[in-house]
């Protein structure tokens, strides 16, 4: 299938990683999801229901990294792909978690986590 959703850079403030100070002062977490999911549907009755709605995904996506702490980003990752694939018509969801803030005593632009996690 070649349809897709993209919602890139969305922002949210979680408390993730493996040390106490990251836990307690929480940092910036920047998501991208890809979906894959037929837009004929939604292109042909021009109806958002027939789609997935960016802005309702955006917010359950946040709420995941705004929740309960995981250790590392791949558990963020896997969580936030679940959440993508909650909704029956996504066969695919490709999602990117990247933490600009990493405690990585060296300049760096970004560390990132990509993970594709398909429906049976």
């Amino acid at each position: 299938m070649s349809d897709r959703i993209t919602l890139s850079g969305l922002r949210a403030e979680g408390h993730h990683g493996v040390y106490d100070f990251e836990r307690e002062r929480g940092q910036d977490f920047v998501v991208d999801a890809v979906l894959e999911v037929d837009l004929a549907p939604a292109a042909t009755s021009d109806d958002v229901a027939d789609t997935i709605h960016y802005g309702e995904l955006a917010e359950r996506l946040v709420a995941v990294v705004g929740g309960e702490p995981v250790n590392l980003i791949e558990t963020l990752a896997t969580r936030l792909a679940e959440v993508c694939l909650a909704d029956s018509r996504v066969r695919a969801a490709t999602v990117t978690v990247h933490k600009p803030q990493a405690p990585i005593p060296h300049e760096f632009a970004d560390v990132a986590v990509t993970i594709t996690r398909r429906r049976p």
